[in-house]
């Protein structure tokens, strides 16, 4: 390094982040990890939203639904710092991590109220699958995992999560309901309310900022589309939702889930009871074995591959791979990832995983685990911000739902449609979580057609012996019901 390129106080991390050494400078690497806290800082507005109402209960009045989103929004931020700081400073890569939106979505809208399965159960198995994958990583087991389920059900998977992400922000928002077939535009067929013109704004204004490639452009439609609402709601007295008479006055065109309206200060004292809210055990409990077992392994999943994707995509966009398209300190990457599981289940949060928008920072220079010190500095200063957190309403963050759907949805074009041994799993993958609003079908429903097919084309052999199993569990889960009819089993 040049003598006098950075004052002396900075010598000594730039030798422990080894910032020249990969060709970067201190510059770059903050200007890196300021870039992509507000690339992925929407996670703090997403994760109480989809997170929220599972914490508090489905009783919650009000009050407690805008407290249980606070003590969400503060404990995402100090989870994710603390993740995103160890990422930087034990495997020195320029990843950042946060609640994972695929994972936070499975929590709340499939596992929670499930055979009476509680939000402290859900974090319970987040914590268990985080430890699996751990041990699965210190064993060096976790790659053989990975080439077990075919590249094209992986892909499926992401893609499938995404349409299922979308979804919920469709309905979230009210644009899609239930009416008087399954699922209808807005009410009664057509689009009514202010509310879901702030929806609309929201997603064209974002649509609008990605498609000029506007860093931040999720967040910047976030924050606008909330400073509408703000406004809109402050003129109009729009009240919140509400389509049951027997919780008071009908209110189909009001504001969901939060009234866009600050009644106190934006900072506060953080409420962070939400830490060690689990149950390690008691979904055994609730489910059963076998039950369990196809939920953790779920988890299991949408981590474990999106992750290893993830780590690669980061480090050819900086350069960092090697010959054989490994990322430097490659088990050290994969162990705080599976630790950021394990402390988001401990937080109540939802598992924490990496995020591929660390892809803009390292497109702005970062190369290094300085970057994260900084994106990491910023979650953690975002904990006082949870009031401002609790007044966004569904209209003016699901929009960002649409989005990243889209962005995860882009994934399709890897899978080989033309052939349909390949095909028809992804696709029964890929309906099967919108359609039945579940993740964890849509997975068995892609494993169990993908053994079929095989089977039917005289290729059982070819088949992984975990595949075999994991199908097998599922349609035992699947069946569940008659076959305890049939045993007499309550």
């Amino acid at each position: 390094m040049p003598q006098g390129s950075h004052t002396p106080l900075l010598h000594p991390l730039d030798r422990f982040f080894h910032v020249t050494e990969r060709g970067s400078s201190i510059d770059r690497e903050v200007r890196g990890g300021l870039v992509t806290f507000f690339t992925m800082s929407y996670i703090l507005v997403l994760n109480p939203i989809i997170l929220g109402s599972a914490f508090a209960g489905p009783d919650a009045g009000a009050g407690d639904l805008d407290a249980a989103k606070a003590q969400i929004a503060a404990a995402t931020a100090l989870i994710a710092g603390v993740m995103t700081l160890l990422m930087g400073v034990v495997a020195n890569y320029p990843l950042a991590m946060a609640a994972g939106l695929g994972i936070n979505a499975m929590v709340a809208y499939t596992i929670v109220g499930t055979n009476g399965m509680t939000f402290a159960d859900a974090m319970g198995l987040i914590v268990i699958e985080g430890v699996i994958i751990l041990v699965l990583v210190l064993t060096g087991f976790r790659e053989a995992v990975f080439r077990a389920v075919p590249v094209h059900l992986r892909t499926a998977i992401s893609v499938g999560i995404g349409l299922f992400i979308a979804l919920i922000g469709l309905v979230d928002a009210k644009v899609v309901r239930a009416g008087g077939t399954p699922l209808e535009l807005g009410l009664g067929g057509s689009l009514q309310g202010w509310p879901v013109l702030v929806f609309l704004f929201g997603l064209f204004f974002t649509i609008v900022l990605y498609i000029r490639r506007v860093r931040g452009s999720i967040l910047i439609g976030i924050v606008t589309s909330t400073v509408l609402a703000v406004v809109i709601e402050a003129v109009l007295h729009l009240g919140a939702f509400n389509d049951d008479a027997s919780r008071g006055t009908l209110n189909p065109t009001g504001w969901a889930l939060s009234v866009p309206a600050l009644s106190d200060s934006p900072v506060a004292v953080p409420d962070l009871s939400s830490l060690g809210h689990f149950s390690l055990l008691g979904s055994f409990e609730r489910m059963g074995t076998v039950s369990v077992v196809l939920l953790v392994f779920s988890l299991m999943l949408a981590d474990f591959f999106d992750t290893m994707g993830t780590m690669v995509a980061i480090g050819a966009e900086g350069d960092l791979l090697d010959e054989d398209g490994n990322p430097p300190r490659t088990r050290e990457i994969l162990v705080v990832d599976s630790v950021g599981a394990i402390a988001g289940g401990l937080g109540g949060v939802s598992s924490n995983t990496s995020y591929v928008e660390s892809a803009a920072g390292v497109g702005e220079g970062a190369r290094t685990g300085l970057a994260n010190v900084v994106t990491g500095a910023l979650f953690l200063l975002s904990v006082f911000l949870s009031p401002v957190v609790a007044m966004v309403p569904y209209e003016a963050a699901t929009p960002a739902l649409v989005i990243v759907g889209f962005l995860m949805m882009t994934q399709v074009a890897e899978i080989d449609w033309k052939r349909p041994e390949l095909g028809v799993p992804a696709f029964m993958t890929i309906i099967m979580m919108p359609f039945s609003y579940s993740i964890t079908n849509g997975i068995g429903a892609g494993f169990v057609t993908y053994v079929v097919v095989q089977v039917s084309r005289g290729k059982a052999r070819s088949v992984h012996p975990l595949m075999w199993f994991t199908a097998a569990l599922f349609v035992v889960y699947f069946t569940l019901t008659p076959i305890k009819e049939i045993l007499g089993v309550s």
